[in-house]
């Protein structure tokens, strides 16, 4: 079989019951070489579309879910309806250890375990400390509260002018469209919030439209980040309606998406779906990568459409203990980013939510990356490295301090071989009457 699957553009989900395909789609399939393809409900378009499945995922698909076609795995529904979400699901694609299987056991209140199965194709079957999976598999380390942790500890609840809309900075809000995630991450900066009513909790519409009222209420807002939960967990008609309706605000210059999707569940990125986002630019699209593992065939393919479709994407990496903590592994990740034509954009200092201590690495480490980065790649691939401040004081930047202090005019600084230069700057320094233009 090939690696690529044949499925409907504006597809409903495939029926599990469903009858034979087609004279009509037998006939298509065999006129491009693909005779796996699925009926699904409703009037079928007369466009095809191709969605890779790569080597490892289908070798596990066929292993662990025979009864699922290429059809239905590439269906982004289907992936949601199959989620992974139990000890006995998760036992039965990966050999758990001891602290995983007790730390599901024991779980209670909010951030339930929700895997989709193709993010779960990518987990390692026999070790815990597989990067991967240790984002998305509890651990009782989850159950440890050390100091400085919160389960608000950006004072998000603060800034919150109506519900689900949390408004810090002059010029933009935070938009939380739903609680709602395909997968989620164990290191959540809003834990508390995901899960709260039997295990999902969704905004509602009428939530949305005292948000939408308060904006157009309020002209100095001129940029909406969307997010949740994930924005685009959102049925395509509902995220039009949204963006149509902020599109209608006249000072609203500026929408983003913040969004995991594309990278835990890729199949999301449909043509109807990027058809859809056209009609709303300009619209930008920040994207939750982790890891060079997260850069699959599907995951390529669907950062090119959205790339195609006219959405600039930037990367948004949050430094994890034993995940990402290494300049090698960053560096690989900014590099198949920046392949992709996803732009590096931050990287944060895990925040100190309620049981985070096992994730957290030092400040330092941070720095450290970006010096290991700054210099030694191409600029495009060195994100800003940012402590988003507790107690709701926004997002700091840290770099490597490259000043390394004055010889009277000159500034000396320190470059990424660690050499230090000279560069005159007499006005620099405070209340010298140095420097000035003399007559020669």
């Amino acid at each position: 079989m090939k690696d690529e699957a044949l499925v409907y553009d504006q597809a409903e989900p495939p029926s599990q019951t469903s009858t034979s395909p087609s004279r009509e789609i037998k006939a298509k399939a065999k006129e491009i070489g693909d005779s796996n393809v699925v009926p699904f409900f409703g009037k079928p378009t007369k466009s095809f579309h191709r969605f890779p499945i790569g080597p490892r995922t289908q070798a596990f698909r066929k292993r662990f879910f025979p009864q699922a076609g290429s059809g239905d795995w590439n269906d982004w529904r289907w992936q949601a309806r199959n989620r992974v979400r139990s000890l006995a699901e998760l036992a039965r694609l990966i050999k758990l250890s001891e602290d995983e299987s007790a730390a599901i056991s024991r779980h209670t209140g909010s951030l339930p375990v929700g895997i989709t199965p193709y993010y779960a194709s990518l987990l390692a079957e026999d070790d815990p400390a597989d990067p991967i999976r240790r984002t998305v598999v509890p651990v009782s380390g989850e159950y440890l509260r050390t100091p400085g942790e919160a389960d608000d500890p950006l004072g998000e609840d603060h800034d919150t002018q109506v519900p689900g809309l949390v408004h810090r900075y002059p010029d933009r809000v935070l938009f939380l469209t739903t609680g709602f995630c395909s997968t989620y991450c164990r290191y959540c900066t809003r834990s508390r919030m995901v899960g709260e009513v039997g295990g999902e909790y969704h905004f509602s519409v009428p939530q949305w439209d005292k948000a939408l009222d308060y904006i157009e209420a309020t002209p100095t807002i001129r940029d909406v980040l969307l997010s949740g939960g994930d924005p685009l967990t959102l049925a395509d008609e509902k995220l039009d309606y949204l963006l149509g309706r902020l599109r209608r605000i006249k000072h609203v210059e500026f929408v983003r998406i913040g969004s995991k999707q594309p990278v835990v569940l890729p199949q999301r990125v449909t043509p109807a779906f990027t058809r859809m986002l056209k009609k709303h630019h300009p619209l930008w699209m920040s994207l939750h990568f982790l890891h060079p593992a997260e850069m699959t065939p599907e995951v390529e393919e669907a950062v090119a459409r959205l790339a195609d479709a006219g959405v600039p994407l930037g990367s948004q990496t949050v430094l994890l203990k034993g995940i990402n903590d290494d300049v090698e592994v960053m560096k690989n990740l900014m590099h198949a980013l920046l392949r992709n034509r996803v732009k590096p954009y931050y990287i944060f200092q895990c925040d100190p939510i309620t049981g985070s201590s096992h994730f957290r690495t030092p400040v330092e480490k941070g720095i450290e990356i970006v010096s290991g980065l700054r210099g030694h790649t191409t600029g495009y691939a060195v994100p800003q490295f940012v402590i988003d401040a507790p107690g709701g004081g926004g997002k700091i930047a840290l770099q490597p301090d490259c000043v390394v202090g004055r010889d009277g005019d000159d500034l000396l600084l320190r470059n990424f071989e660690g050499k230090v230069f000279r560069y005159a700057d007499p006005e620099g320094r405070l209340g010298a009457d140095k420097g000035k233009p003399r007559e020669v």
